[in-house]
């Protein structure tokens, strides 16, 4: 196959009607951005920090995305997604290192996450709809891991769906009693919804899907927005699958993740806790949407999830109203971080951020509800035990957790001694954390690391 650099594509947003966002094109090795003059009178912004919606052509800086927009990044796959897509094309004669970002949102086309979309589109779908069996997509993945080749590659990227993350999933469209699990209609059919389904990874313990689904329960009891969870397959052979908020039927809605709206690099600690609750608010301009956020950072650091990068922050916009709100929670799991600390720092500490750092962000943030949400988000972590145990969690699994976040659940009494952290960056800055000191991770540890 001869490979030809995409030069231009058109953005569209594919919400309650379709709109022409604007032109992606290059030029020097440079990415150029312009908006539609018709989506300009719609008053939309889709991305208000860094690319407001205003006449002109616009150029991004060359970091953090390769010259892309984050919200132009957002729609493009990594970890797993990144892997399939490299391999697919070099089965096609085509060096992956070759591929431009503009390339790679060309084969993502109308199948990314959220509502943005792309042409021309490179994108593999057929539109029929395919049965999917769990067990063997498992397999599949596993054997792509170990360094497959084949064409199981090419049936795996068009399960993808361009998600974001680590490890192994599928996009898919599940019925209402979870018994049937296709892919690729054009339409959903009725009774059916879109939901996300993961596999393990190499690095991942065997009940790294019970895990997940008991910390979803863990965080719907914390009071956290979590969408409906659900644990697939039967016996050993457990999937993890959440139903998707960038779906309304067949309606798409506008999904722009943190690491995004900021241009922070989610592959490395770029962000405090301090930072995403003033995005929030900036964005948003709601109270409650902040006190989600600050209930979200104590699940975080208290049930011990220190994957908690800038990516696994997002937002969403009503395309009608032009109003953003905090997406629901996702990829909630005991994880560990860049050598064992927190991604997500908090009031500038990430080696061991808690309570009192916690309670000093709900005081710099004026929420007067900070002390009950922790205390919530306390009581729903002592219950740990049991939520694991009706999860399907081994009990090697379950009492590894519970030894790492059993002293959140317990209610010391409050020190009058201010935490030690630093001044947290504004919300349009990323922090420059110290490099942490090298550590060794126990495979304990690694549980369910990747997401």
């Amino acid at each position: 196959m001869k490979y030809v650099p995409t030069a231009l594509l058109n953005v569209f947003l594919d919400g309650r009607k379709r709109r022409k966002v604007g032109r992606l094109a290059t030029q020097a090795r440079r990415i150029l951005f312009e908006y539609d003059p018709d989506f300009l009178s719609s008053g939309l912004q889709i991305s208000p920090f860094q690319l407001p919606a205003r006449a002109g052509i616009v150029i991004a800086e060359p970091v953090p995305f390769d010259g892309l927009f984050g919200v132009f990044n957002d729609s493009l796959p990594d970890g797993w997604g990144r892997l399939l897509l490299d391999r697919a094309v070099e089965r096609a004669g085509i060096l992956r290192g070759s591929l431009t970002p503009l390339d790679r949102l060309a084969y993502v086309g109308r199948h990314g996450m959220g509502a943005l979309s792309y042409e021309p589109d490179h994108s593999d779908s057929d539109g029929e709809p395919i049965v999917l069996t769990l067990d063997k997509l498992a397999a599949d993945a596993a054997t792509v891991l170990k360094g497959e080749q084949g064409a199981i590659v090419d049936k795996l990227l068009k399960l993808n769906g361009a998600s974001a993350g680590a490890r192994p999933k599928v996009v898919a469209q599940v019925s209402a009693d979870k018994k049937k699990i296709i892919h690729g209609p054009a339409s959903l059919p009725p009774g059916y919804a879109h939901w996300m389904i993961k596999f393990p990874s190499q690095l991942d313990e065997a009940d790294v899907g019970p895990i997940e689904y008991a910390y979803s329960l863990m965080a719907r009891a914390a009071g956290i927005d979590m969408p409906e969870t659900h644990l697939f397959g039967a016996k050993k052979k457990r999937y993890f699958g959440i139903k998707r908020f960038d779906r309304d039927g067949d309606r798409r809605v506008h999904m722009h993740s943190l690491s995004g709206l900021l241009h922070a690099d989610h592959r490395t600690p770029s962000l405090d806790y301090d930072a995403f609750l003033k995005a929030t608010q900036v964005l948003t301009k709601d109270i409650t949407q902040v006190e989600k956020a600050f209930r979200l950072a104590c699940f975080n650091v208290l049930a011990h999830n220190r994957d908690d990068h800038a990516k696994n922050f997002s937002y969403l916009l009503d395309d009608e109203t032009g109003q953003w709100s905090l997406a629901p929670a996702y990829d909630l799991i005991f994880s560990s971080g860049p050598a064992g600390e927190q991604s997500m720092m908090v009031m500038g500490e990430g080696r061991g951020p808690g309570v009192e750092h916690l309670r000093a962000l709900a005081k710099k943030h004026g929420l007067k509800k900070g002390e009950a949400i922790l205390d919530e988000v306390r009581s729903a972590i002592a219950k740990w035990p049991d939520v694991a145990a009706d999860a399907g969690v081994s009990k090697k699994s379950a009492s590894m957790i519970t030894a790492r976040i059993a002293p959140a659940s317990s209610k010391p009494a409050r020190s009058s001694k201010k935490p030690a952290a630093k001044t947290p960056p504004a919300a349009k800055k990323s922090a420059k954390p110290k490099k942490p000191p090298a550590a060794k991770k126990s495979k304990a540890a690694k549980t369910a690391r990747k997401r």
